[in-house]
Protein backbone atom coordinates (compact mmCIF):
# COMPACT_ATOMS: atom_id res chain seq x y z
CA UNK A 1 0.00 0.00 0.00
CA UNK A 2 2.68 2.54 1.35
CA UNK A 3 4.88 1.32 -1.93
CA UNK A 4 1.70 2.17 -4.55
CA UNK A 5 1.30 5.15 -2.94
CA UNK A 6 5.26 6.68 -3.26
CA UNK A 7 4.97 5.35 -6.35
CA UNK A 8 1.76 7.22 -7.19
CA UNK A 9 3.34 10.47 -6.06
CA UNK A 10 6.61 10.05 -7.73
CA UNK A 11 5.21 9.92 -11.04
CA UNK A 12 2.27 12.79 -10.39
CA UNK A 13 5.27 15.06 -8.87
CA UNK A 14 7.70 14.08 -12.16
CA UNK A 15 4.27 15.29 -14.04
CA UNK A 16 3.68 18.50 -12.03
CA UNK A 17 7.07 19.52 -12.42
CA UNK A 18 7.60 19.10 -16.36
CA UNK A 19 3.49 19.36 -17.37
CA UNK A 20 4.04 22.37 -19.13
CA UNK A 21 0.93 24.26 -21.25
CA UNK A 22 -2.93 23.99 -19.57
CA UNK A 23 -4.94 21.52 -19.42
CA UNK A 24 -5.74 20.46 -22.98
CA UNK A 25 -1.09 19.92 -22.92
CA UNK A 26 -1.82 17.54 -19.71
CA UNK A 27 -4.04 15.17 -21.12
CA UNK A 28 -1.36 14.97 -23.22
CA UNK A 29 1.83 14.79 -20.68
CA UNK A 30 -1.01 12.21 -18.71
CA UNK A 31 -1.16 9.95 -21.88
CA UNK A 32 1.97 9.27 -22.81
CA UNK A 33 3.04 8.64 -19.10
CA UNK A 34 0.27 6.57 -17.40
CA UNK A 35 -1.19 5.19 -21.04
CA UNK A 36 1.64 4.31 -23.34
CA UNK A 37 4.63 4.33 -20.69
CA UNK A 38 3.27 2.56 -17.68
CA UNK A 39 0.51 1.05 -18.80
CA UNK A 40 -2.03 1.34 -15.54
CA UNK A 41 -5.31 1.93 -18.12
CA UNK A 42 -5.97 1.26 -21.51
CA UNK A 43 -6.78 3.65 -24.68
CA UNK A 44 -10.63 3.22 -23.79
CA UNK A 45 -10.24 3.62 -20.31
CA UNK A 46 -8.17 7.29 -20.48
CA UNK A 47 -10.35 8.49 -23.01
CA UNK A 48 -13.77 7.61 -21.17
CA UNK A 49 -12.48 9.22 -18.23
CA UNK A 50 -11.49 12.25 -20.13
CA UNK A 51 -14.99 12.59 -21.21
CA UNK A 52 -16.63 11.73 -17.77
CA UNK A 53 -14.17 14.66 -16.36
CA UNK A 54 -15.45 16.81 -18.99
CA UNK A 55 -18.50 17.20 -18.04
CA UNK A 56 -18.24 17.52 -14.69
CA UNK A 57 -17.33 21.24 -14.08
CA UNK A 58 -13.90 22.24 -12.40
CA UNK A 59 -10.03 21.58 -13.62
CA UNK A 60 -10.39 18.35 -15.79
CA UNK A 61 -7.09 17.70 -16.24
CA UNK A 62 -6.09 17.30 -12.64
CA UNK A 63 -9.68 15.05 -12.21
CA UNK A 64 -8.01 13.04 -14.79
CA UNK A 65 -5.01 12.83 -12.18
CA UNK A 66 -7.35 12.23 -9.31
CA UNK A 67 -9.22 9.17 -10.95
CA UNK A 68 -6.09 7.54 -12.05
CA UNK A 69 -4.44 8.04 -8.75
CA UNK A 70 -7.78 6.25 -6.96
CA UNK A 71 -7.92 3.38 -9.81
CA UNK A 72 -4.23 2.40 -8.47
CA UNK A 73 -4.91 2.95 -4.58
CA UNK A 74 -8.25 4.17 -3.63
CA UNK A 75 -9.37 7.85 -2.38
CA UNK A 76 -6.18 8.03 -0.67
CA UNK A 77 -4.49 7.80 -3.87
CA UNK A 78 -6.16 10.04 -5.65
CA UNK A 79 -5.58 12.72 -2.95
CA UNK A 80 -1.80 11.85 -3.24
CA UNK A 81 -2.25 11.87 -7.32
CA UNK A 82 -3.81 15.31 -6.99
CA UNK A 83 -1.08 16.66 -4.30
CA UNK A 84 2.01 15.12 -6.14
CA UNK A 85 0.58 17.07 -9.49
CA UNK A 86 -0.45 20.54 -7.84
CA UNK A 87 2.49 20.91 -5.27
CA UNK A 88 5.34 22.38 -7.65
CA UNK A 89 3.11 24.67 -9.12
CA UNK A 90 1.83 26.13 -5.50
CA UNK A 91 4.92 26.47 -4.19
CA UNK A 92 6.34 28.29 -7.57
CA UNK A 93 2.90 30.77 -7.41
CA UNK A 94 3.24 31.36 -3.52
CA UNK A 95 7.11 32.26 -3.49
CA UNK A 96 6.30 34.59 -6.91
CA UNK A 97 3.61 36.26 -4.69
CA UNK A 98 6.17 36.71 -1.86
CA UNK A 99 8.59 38.30 -4.36
CA UNK A 100 7.06 39.69 -6.66
CA UNK A 101 8.56 43.21 -6.19
CA UNK A 102 11.97 41.58 -6.78
CA UNK A 103 11.97 39.35 -10.01
CA UNK A 104 9.76 39.77 -12.59
CA UNK A 105 9.74 36.54 -14.62
CA UNK A 106 6.58 37.21 -17.01
CA UNK A 107 8.41 38.56 -19.81
CA UNK A 108 10.89 36.16 -19.94
CA UNK A 109 11.88 34.56 -23.35
CA UNK A 110 12.07 30.59 -22.31
CA UNK A 111 8.40 31.32 -21.61
CA UNK A 112 7.84 31.34 -25.13
CA UNK A 113 9.45 28.06 -25.73
CA UNK A 114 7.32 26.25 -23.17
CA UNK A 115 4.53 27.41 -25.20
CA UNK A 116 6.30 25.64 -28.58
CA UNK A 117 6.54 22.26 -26.01
CA UNK A 118 2.90 22.73 -25.65
CA UNK A 119 2.14 22.77 -29.14
CA UNK A 120 4.51 19.41 -29.74
CA UNK A 121 2.87 17.17 -27.33
CA UNK A 122 -0.58 18.60 -27.78
CA UNK A 123 0.43 17.29 -31.53
CA UNK A 124 1.90 14.05 -30.56
CA UNK A 125 -1.61 13.27 -28.32
CA UNK A 126 -3.99 13.79 -31.27
CA UNK A 127 -2.48 11.82 -33.30
CA UNK A 128 -2.51 8.73 -31.29
CA UNK A 129 -5.73 9.37 -29.51
CA UNK A 130 -7.59 9.85 -32.77
CA UNK A 131 -5.96 6.55 -34.28
CA UNK A 132 -8.00 4.79 -31.84
CA UNK A 133 -11.34 6.85 -31.09
CA UNK A 134 -12.21 7.58 -34.59
CA UNK A 135 -11.75 5.00 -36.86
CA UNK A 136 -14.75 5.13 -39.15
CA UNK A 137 -16.52 7.81 -40.73
CA UNK A 138 -19.46 8.81 -38.41
CA UNK A 139 -16.64 9.45 -35.54
CA UNK A 140 -14.70 11.41 -37.83
CA UNK A 141 -17.87 13.60 -38.69
CA UNK A 142 -18.54 13.77 -34.82
CA UNK A 143 -15.03 14.79 -34.32
CA UNK A 144 -15.26 17.33 -37.04
CA UNK A 145 -18.46 18.96 -35.34
CA UNK A 146 -16.86 19.10 -32.35
CA UNK A 147 -13.79 20.53 -33.66
CA UNK A 148 -15.58 23.70 -35.62
CA UNK A 149 -18.20 24.06 -33.09
CA UNK A 150 -15.69 24.67 -30.05
CA UNK A 151 -13.68 26.43 -32.53
CA UNK A 152 -16.07 29.23 -33.47
CA UNK A 153 -18.47 29.47 -30.53
CA UNK A 154 -15.72 29.95 -27.75
CA UNK A 155 -17.94 29.81 -24.64
CA UNK A 156 -17.77 28.37 -21.44
CA UNK A 157 -20.95 26.44 -22.23
CA UNK A 158 -19.96 25.03 -25.97
CA UNK A 159 -18.09 22.52 -24.77
CA UNK A 160 -20.52 20.68 -22.87
CA UNK A 161 -23.09 21.18 -25.38
CA UNK A 162 -21.36 19.55 -28.01
CA UNK A 163 -20.48 16.14 -25.67
CA UNK A 164 -24.10 16.57 -24.87
CA UNK A 165 -24.78 16.39 -28.86
CA UNK A 166 -22.18 14.30 -29.39
CA UNK A 167 -23.25 11.68 -26.75
CA UNK A 168 -26.98 11.94 -28.73
CA UNK A 169 -25.60 11.31 -31.80
CA UNK A 170 -23.59 8.18 -30.53
CA UNK A 171 -26.50 6.58 -29.09
CA UNK A 172 -28.41 6.42 -32.29
CA UNK A 173 -25.72 5.80 -34.31
CA UNK A 174 -23.94 2.57 -32.27
CA UNK A 175 -26.61 1.51 -29.88
CA UNK A 176 -26.76 -1.74 -31.17
CA UNK A 177 -23.05 -2.44 -31.99
CA UNK A 178 -20.43 -3.27 -29.49
CA UNK A 179 -17.10 -2.71 -29.52
CA UNK A 180 -13.76 -5.37 -29.08
CA UNK A 181 -12.02 -3.98 -26.72
CA UNK A 182 -14.47 -3.99 -22.88
CA UNK A 183 -12.08 -2.89 -20.26
CA UNK A 184 -13.21 -2.83 -16.70
CA UNK A 185 -11.44 -0.74 -14.30
CA UNK A 186 -12.39 -1.04 -10.50
CA UNK A 187 -12.50 2.36 -8.66
CA UNK A 188 -12.19 1.09 -4.69
CA UNK A 189 -14.57 3.97 -3.57
CA UNK A 190 -17.97 2.91 -2.13
CA UNK A 191 -20.89 4.06 -3.76
CA UNK A 192 -21.97 5.01 -0.01
CA UNK A 193 -18.97 7.33 0.27
CA UNK A 194 -19.62 8.68 -2.92
CA UNK A 195 -22.89 10.02 -2.05
CA UNK A 196 -21.25 11.11 1.20
CA UNK A 197 -18.94 13.52 -1.51
CA UNK A 198 -22.15 14.76 -3.61
CA UNK A 199 -24.39 15.50 -0.65
CA UNK A 200 -20.89 17.28 0.71
CA UNK A 201 -19.87 19.11 -2.24
CA UNK A 202 -23.35 20.82 -2.83
CA UNK A 203 -24.30 21.41 0.83
CA UNK A 204 -20.83 23.84 0.78
CA UNK A 205 -22.27 25.51 -2.35
CA UNK A 206 -25.10 26.61 -0.46
CA UNK A 207 -23.80 26.54 2.88
CA UNK A 208 -20.49 28.66 2.12
CA UNK A 209 -22.07 31.67 1.21
CA UNK A 210 -24.94 32.09 4.25
CA UNK A 211 -21.99 32.21 6.43
CA UNK A 212 -19.82 34.56 4.49
CA UNK A 213 -23.25 36.76 4.83
CA UNK A 214 -23.46 35.90 8.82
CA UNK A 215 -19.78 37.04 9.73
CA UNK A 216 -17.21 39.45 8.55
CA UNK A 217 -14.44 36.87 8.51
CA UNK A 218 -12.10 37.67 5.71
CA UNK A 219 -10.75 33.61 5.57
CA UNK A 220 -14.50 32.34 4.91
CA UNK A 221 -15.08 35.33 2.60
CA UNK A 222 -12.11 34.04 0.71
CA UNK A 223 -12.82 30.71 0.93
CA UNK A 224 -16.04 31.02 -0.23
CA UNK A 225 -15.09 33.10 -3.52
CA UNK A 226 -12.27 30.26 -4.30
CA UNK A 227 -15.05 27.19 -3.86
CA UNK A 228 -17.82 28.87 -5.76
CA UNK A 229 -15.29 29.54 -8.30
CA UNK A 230 -13.87 26.01 -8.81
CA UNK A 231 -18.06 24.49 -8.20
CA UNK A 232 -19.14 26.83 -11.40
CA UNK A 233 -16.15 26.46 -13.92
CA UNK A 234 -16.25 24.62 -17.01
CA UNK A 235 -13.89 24.36 -19.81
CA UNK A 236 -10.86 24.40 -18.04
CA UNK A 237 -8.54 26.30 -16.20
CA UNK A 238 -7.87 29.81 -18.89
CA UNK A 239 -12.26 30.03 -18.07
CA UNK A 240 -11.33 30.45 -14.19
CA UNK A 241 -9.11 33.01 -14.44
CA UNK A 242 -11.80 36.05 -15.85
CA UNK A 243 -13.89 34.40 -12.71
CA UNK A 244 -11.18 35.38 -10.50
CA UNK A 245 -10.55 38.36 -11.38
CA UNK A 246 -14.26 39.29 -10.96
CA UNK A 247 -14.11 38.29 -7.57
CA UNK A 248 -11.36 39.74 -6.02
CA UNK A 249 -10.32 42.87 -8.30
CA UNK A 250 -13.34 44.76 -8.16
CA UNK A 251 -13.52 44.63 -4.15
CA UNK A 252 -10.17 45.51 -3.63
CA UNK A 253 -8.79 42.78 -2.36
CA UNK A 254 -5.92 42.16 -5.28
CA UNK A 255 -5.17 45.28 -7.57
CA UNK A 256 -5.18 44.94 -11.41
CA UNK A 257 -1.50 44.97 -11.70
CA UNK A 258 -0.78 42.60 -8.94
CA UNK A 259 -3.59 40.52 -10.77
CA UNK A 260 -2.02 40.23 -13.81
CA UNK A 261 1.52 40.06 -13.01
CA UNK A 262 0.36 36.80 -11.35
CA UNK A 263 -1.77 35.87 -14.47
CA UNK A 264 1.56 35.56 -16.67
CA UNK A 265 3.37 33.59 -14.25
CA UNK A 266 0.74 30.88 -13.56
CA UNK A 267 1.41 30.42 -17.57
CA UNK A 268 4.89 29.87 -17.00
CA UNK A 269 4.85 27.30 -14.78
CA UNK A 270 3.78 23.72 -14.90
CA UNK A 271 1.05 22.11 -13.60
CA UNK A 272 -2.62 23.21 -13.37
CA UNK A 273 -3.74 26.73 -13.79
CA UNK A 274 -5.95 26.86 -11.11
CA UNK A 275 -2.75 27.05 -8.98
CA UNK A 276 -3.22 30.58 -9.61
CA UNK A 277 -5.25 30.82 -6.43
CA UNK A 278 -2.12 30.09 -4.46
CA UNK A 279 -0.70 33.04 -5.75
CA UNK A 280 -4.30 35.19 -5.17
CA UNK A 281 -4.21 33.66 -1.69
CA UNK A 282 -0.29 34.27 -0.68
CA UNK A 283 -1.23 37.79 -1.85
CA UNK A 284 -3.87 38.30 0.13
CA UNK A 285 -2.79 36.30 3.31
CA UNK A 286 0.86 35.27 2.90
CA UNK A 287 2.06 31.57 2.83
CA UNK A 288 -1.34 30.24 4.70
CA UNK A 289 -3.35 32.00 2.64
CA UNK A 290 -2.21 30.53 -0.75
CA UNK A 291 -2.64 26.65 0.62
CA UNK A 292 -5.69 27.83 2.01
CA UNK A 293 -6.83 29.00 -1.59
CA UNK A 294 -5.36 26.45 -3.19
CA UNK A 295 -7.70 23.84 -0.76
CA UNK A 296 -10.95 25.70 -1.52
CA UNK A 297 -10.46 25.94 -5.00
CA UNK A 298 -9.84 22.44 -6.24
CA UNK A 299 -11.99 20.49 -3.06
CA UNK A 300 -15.33 20.92 -5.64
CA UNK A 301 -12.96 18.85 -8.38
CA UNK A 302 -12.20 16.68 -5.72
CA UNK A 303 -15.21 15.78 -4.02
CA UNK A 304 -16.78 15.13 -8.23
CA UNK A 305 -14.69 12.97 -9.05
CA UNK A 306 -14.88 11.31 -6.03
CA UNK A 307 -18.79 11.18 -6.47
CA UNK A 308 -19.37 10.16 -9.91
CA UNK A 309 -16.50 7.14 -10.48
CA UNK A 310 -17.85 4.89 -8.50
CA UNK A 311 -21.11 4.56 -10.99
CA UNK A 312 -18.89 4.92 -13.69
CA UNK A 313 -17.99 1.22 -14.65
CA UNK A 314 -22.37 0.78 -14.79
CA UNK A 315 -22.78 3.45 -17.52
CA UNK A 316 -20.05 2.71 -19.59
CA UNK A 317 -20.96 -1.01 -19.64
CA UNK A 318 -24.10 0.09 -20.52
CA UNK A 319 -25.68 -1.09 -23.59
CA UNK A 320 -27.67 1.78 -23.84
CA UNK A 321 -24.92 4.07 -22.31
CA UNK A 322 -21.85 2.44 -24.89
CA UNK A 323 -22.74 4.27 -28.18
CA UNK A 324 -23.31 7.43 -26.40
CA UNK A 325 -19.79 6.89 -24.90
CA UNK A 326 -18.27 6.22 -28.22
CA UNK A 327 -19.61 9.36 -29.45
CA UNK A 328 -18.19 11.85 -26.63
CA UNK A 329 -14.89 10.25 -27.18
CA UNK A 330 -14.67 11.20 -30.95
CA UNK A 331 -15.89 14.49 -29.91
CA UNK A 332 -12.80 14.62 -27.44
CA UNK A 333 -10.69 14.05 -30.19
CA UNK A 334 -12.31 17.27 -31.82
CA UNK A 335 -12.52 19.65 -29.10
CA UNK A 336 -8.48 18.43 -28.52
CA UNK A 337 -7.82 19.63 -31.87
CA UNK A 338 -9.80 23.03 -31.62
CA UNK A 339 -7.85 23.68 -28.40
CA UNK A 340 -4.82 22.95 -30.12
CA UNK A 341 -5.71 25.86 -32.79
CA UNK A 342 -6.73 28.15 -29.93
CA UNK A 343 -4.84 28.80 -27.50
CA UNK A 344 -1.67 26.86 -27.97
CA UNK A 345 -1.24 26.97 -31.75
CA UNK A 346 -2.13 31.16 -31.95
CA UNK A 347 -0.31 31.72 -29.00
CA UNK A 348 3.09 29.72 -29.35
CA UNK A 349 3.42 29.51 -33.47
CA UNK A 350 3.95 33.10 -34.26
CA UNK A 351 6.99 32.65 -36.81
CA UNK A 352 8.75 30.28 -39.07
CA UNK A 353 11.69 29.92 -36.18
CA UNK A 354 8.67 28.97 -33.73
CA UNK A 355 7.15 26.52 -36.49
CA UNK A 356 11.22 25.17 -36.53
CA UNK A 357 11.32 24.11 -33.22
CA UNK A 358 7.61 23.01 -32.70
CA UNK A 359 8.83 20.57 -35.69
CA UNK A 360 12.03 19.38 -33.68
CA UNK A 361 10.31 18.88 -30.42
CA UNK A 362 7.73 16.76 -32.01
CA UNK A 363 10.36 14.85 -33.87
CA UNK A 364 12.09 14.23 -30.58
CA UNK A 365 8.91 13.39 -28.84
CA UNK A 366 7.23 10.76 -31.64
CA UNK A 367 10.19 9.84 -33.78
CA UNK A 368 13.07 9.67 -31.29
CA UNK A 369 10.40 8.44 -28.36
CA UNK A 370 12.73 11.26 -25.96
CA UNK A 371 10.86 11.49 -22.25
CA UNK A 372 8.57 14.46 -21.67
CA UNK A 373 11.71 16.35 -19.45
CA UNK A 374 13.96 16.66 -21.90
CA UNK A 375 11.22 17.80 -24.54
CA UNK A 376 10.38 20.51 -21.74
CA UNK A 377 13.99 22.00 -21.13
CA UNK A 378 14.86 22.10 -24.93
CA UNK A 379 11.71 23.98 -25.53
CA UNK A 380 12.76 26.24 -22.50
CA UNK A 381 16.80 26.69 -23.89
CA UNK A 382 14.80 26.61 -27.75
CA UNK A 383 13.42 29.29 -26.74
CA UNK A 384 15.93 31.53 -24.76
CA UNK A 385 18.01 31.18 -27.97
CA UNK A 386 15.71 32.82 -30.37
CA UNK A 387 16.51 36.18 -29.18
CA UNK A 388 19.22 35.69 -31.48
CA UNK A 389 17.23 35.21 -34.53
Amino acid sequence: MIQTLLEIFFVSTKLGFTSFGGPIAHLGYFHEEYVRKRKWMDEKSYADLVALCQFLPGPASSQVGIGIGVMRSGALGGIVAFIGFTFPSVVALILFALLLHQFDLTHASWIHGLKIVAAAVVAQAIISMAQKLTPDLNRKAIALFALVGTLLWQTAFTQVGVIVISAIIGFFLYKHQSENVDSKVQFPISRRFAIFCLALFFGLLIFLPILRQMTSSSWIAMFDSFYRSGSLVFGGGHVVLPLLEREFVPTGWVSKETFLAGYGAAQAVPGPLFTFAAYLGAVMHGRLGGIVATAAIFLPAILLIFGTLPFWNSLRHNPKIKGALMGVNAAVVGILISAFYNPIWTSSILSPVDFALAAILFSMLVFWKLPPWIIVLAGAFGGTLMVFF
